[in-house]
């Protein structure tokens, strides 16, 4: 069956809302944020241990595409049975990988060209060819391939982005609608809505992209070096134009608050690599907010990494046993750490969908962003 959007609650003084997305590979509630595993895998985490707290995680198209290739993706029968999960998967289209390889690619109206970041070689990606990838992989969610330009782009940067953005999804609508999956599950393309950070452009993009009926729609090319308020202007104002019915998806965003602040805007859909790069690097993300262990005084800190319940590691553990790992740069530091962070996003998104059905979501994010990092909405 194709995936079912249901909104089963709003927030009245925001545009917050809850509700369940229906897949073949189960159901999710919404709002909710994708653990991000880039190759097929989420660092340090296997797939029975993501699965324990979260139904959904997001791949990269460019990245599998180059390895392990889909040849072998075909064979393992998609990347479903390749890694062993039995939850959704989302995969970006790898254009923001593409578009980032500066001086590697060439764009034209036909799709874009490309060496590879392992071995120079050469590679053509077209909309059609994108949505043909993605079929073998097998994800519940493919993004189409669009035009992701930075966000100190000039203007006609972004018009130009716009266009191609446009014509490339209507290609890529007409393939998906000309093909089947491969397996034995239904697929969904969504579009990206581009236009920087003006707001007629957004406009445009999102009135252009809503003729394709797509089932989900996506909120591209922010968290690229904008100003934060900029980005948070663009969201409130993509709420006004996206299909209220559909999911909408806010790649690659953000930090705790942004989530926050996001929902706050009608958004449903997130995925970022923030709490699993950071853990690595030692930062663990709490309600009371940010904390970094790898500074000396949780050398002699024999209280638990975090006590609140979301993940057992945080509560079996103490904060100088984890700043121990971290300077002898043992695993199992990194490991505790990703861990702990995915879960409280994940908790952070459970949290959310239960302040918004008891329509008591404004006063708690208030509550949740004056003491995470002093802000409003």
């Amino acid at each position: 069956m194709s995936p079912v959007f249901s909104i089963t609650s709003h927030c009245g003084s925001t545009s917050a809302r809850s509700g369940i997305l229906t897949t073949d590979h189960g159901e999710i509630s919404t709002p909710f944020f994708m653990p991000v595993g880039t190759y097929g895998a989420v660092k340090t985490q296997s797939s029975e241990e993501i699965a324990e707290f979260s139904t959904i995680l997001l791949s990269n198209t460019y990245h599998l595409y180059l390895r392990p290739g889909t040849e072998i993706l075909q064979k393992a029968g998609g990347l479903h049975g390749f890694m062993n999960w039995d939850g959704a998967i989302l995969t970006d289209s790898g254009g923001f990988q593409i578009f980032s390889l500066e001086g590697y690619r060439k764009i034209s109206d036909d799709g874009v060209t490309f060496r590879s970041h392992l071995d120079g070689s050469e590679h053509h990606f077209t909309p059609e060819i994108i949505v043909d990838i993605q079929r073998i992989i097998g994800s519940d969610f493919m993004m189409m391939l669009d035009v992701c330009p930075p966000g100190d782009a000039d203007h006609q940067t972004w018009i130009d982005a716009l266009n191609t953005t446009t014509k490339w999804a209507k290609r890529g609508m007409d393939h998906y609608r000309a093909t089947e999956p491969l397996y034995d599950h239904a697929q969904v393309l969504i579009p990206v809505v581009q236009g920087g950070t003006n707001k007629e452009l957004r406009k445009q993009s999102a009135l252009e992209l809503n003729e394709l009926e797509a089932d989900a729609y996506a909120i591209g090319g922010l968290a690229v070096g904008e100003p934060k308020p900029e980005m948070l202007e663009t969201v409130e104002w993509m709420d006004e134009f996206l299909p209220k019915e559909k999911p909408r998806y806010l790649m690659g965003v953000g930090t705790p608050a942004d989530l926050v602040r996001s929902v706050a805007r009608g958004v449903d859909m997130f995925d970022c690599v923030m709490p699993t790069r950071n853990a690595r690097n030692g930062q663990l993300f709490t309600f009371d907010g940010k904390m970094n262990i790898r500074n000396a005084k949780f050398k002699n800190d024999f209280s638990p990494i975090d006590d609140s319940g979301i993940s057992p590691l945080s509560s079996e553990y103490t904060k100088a046993y984890l700043h121990h790992l971290f300077k002898t740069e043992e695993i199992l530091g990194y490991r505790i750490a990703t861990q702990h962070n995915l879960r409280f996003y994940i908790h952070l998104m459970q949290t959310m969908q239960e302040e918004i059905n008891n329509d008591n979501f404004e006063k708690w994010a208030k509550g949740f962003l004056v003491k995470y990092d002093g802000g409003n909405i």
